[in-house]
């Protein structure tokens, strides 16, 4: 039973260690920017420079 035990906690360490990871080197979705992004950040800097709008 005791080495069960040691086998599961084993395992659970390993498991932990390999959540950390991937944790730590995951992408943040909210900076990635899509082709849609793309164009409406461009449009919008087209219209600051047309005087459509105003900065905040």
């Amino acid at each position: 039973m005791a080495s069960e035990t040691k086998m599961i906690m084993d395992k659970l360490n390993e498991i932990k260690s390999e959540l950390d990871y991937i944790k730590n080197h995951m992408v943040d979705a909210d900076t990635i920017l899509t082709k849609d992004d793309v164009e409406a950040l461009s449009e919008a800097e087209d219209d600051l420079k047309k005087g459509k709008t105003v900065k905040l």
